[in-house]
């Protein structure tokens, strides 16, 4: 069972919403693509996982410390042995060669065996320093149907696109009673999960450069039509109810500007003047805590 649901990392969400109200530079749209394909690999293993009827637990995108050591798990499954497992996504061709990993043009990316070893290593001094000690089994998954790697070493622990059918029918095949002990340890790792990365290359951006206005849920464009209740995208003609629409918007501004106060006047400026201030006020003093003293009115 799923144990820790895995959620959209903050890195990403800024990048969807920026990528919308200004344009990235080209490194910044490479790191926006790579961030949301693999995270959409991930998607696509949790479609596996979630299918096991092994008894276990999963926890999904752990990020812990051992000593000085920040490392990364993106799969971790606790059975009577712990598995952990490196998602990647790469399509294209590959090519092995002196533990390295290179594409058709050469290009080298980081080994993923690497990133799973170190892992491994900082999850056992981890659990060792918790007083546990158990078997771990790490793989390197590749999950793109489209992936080929070439002058593959077959005595590498990795896991093919053709492959993860069968071996989800293998893992649901080991014998694995889950009881307090694996609960308690799937609490602590969860207690100890770091919620900031220092991996997080976050763009730099200010209020002024930002486009102003209500994207639309369904094609990402910028809403120009308001009509009684509702907002209305002329591009794909989705219709939306200006309170989910302002939600949605007021939840952008809190991601993009975390310490700026949340007010009528702010919001209003946000969703581009589009919607009246007296409708946003009424919206935000439904769905948020109205706070006020001589000097400020806004909403948390």
């Amino acid at each position: 069972m799923e144990y820790k649901a895995r959620t959209v990392p903050l890195e990403l969400q800024l990048f969807e919403v920026l990528h919308m109200r200004t344009d990235l530079g080209e490194k910044e749209m490479q790191n926006y693509f790579n961030l949301k394909k693999g995270y959409e690999g991930e998607l696509r293993f949790d479609s596996f996982t979630n299918e096991l009827t092994l008894d276990c637990l999963i926890l999904n995108d752990l990020l812990l410390k051992a000593g000085n050591n920040t490392f990364q798990i993106d799969t971790l499954l606790i059975a009577d042995t712990i598995y952990i497992y490196e998602v990647k996504n790469f399509e294209g061709d590959f090519y092995y060669k002196d533990d390295r990993l290179l594409s058709q043009s050469n290009y080298e990316v980081s080994n993923p065996l690497t990133q799973l070893s170190r892992a491994e290593s900082l999850l056992r001094q981890l659990l060792q320093s918790i007083g546990i000690t158990t078997s771990i089994n790490s793989s390197v998954v590749f999950v793109n149907p489209a992936f080929t790697l070439y002058q593959a070493p077959i005595d590498k622990p990795i896991i093919y696109p053709t492959q993860l059918n069968r071996y989800m029918k293998q893992l649901n095949s080991v014998p694995s009673r889950i009881g307090k002990k694996h609960k308690a340890l799937a609490d602590k790792l969860i207690s100890m999960h770091l919620t900031e990365s220092p991996y997080q290359q976050l763009p730099e951006y200010e209020y002024g450069e930002l486009r102003k206005g209500v994207v639309c849920r369904g094609c990402g464009a910028f809403i120009d039509t308001v009509v009684g209740l509702y907002c209305i995208c002329r591009r794909c003609e989705t219709k939306e109810a200006i309170r989910e629409a302002i939600l949605r918007t007021v939840q952008e501004f809190k991601l993009l500007f975390p310490n700026e106060l949340i007010t009528t006047s702010a919001i209003y400026d946000w969703c581009g003047q589009l919607i009246q201030k007296q409708r946003i006020k009424r919206i935000l003093e439904r769905h948020f805590k109205h706070i006020s003293n001589n000097r400020w009115s806004y909403f948390e």
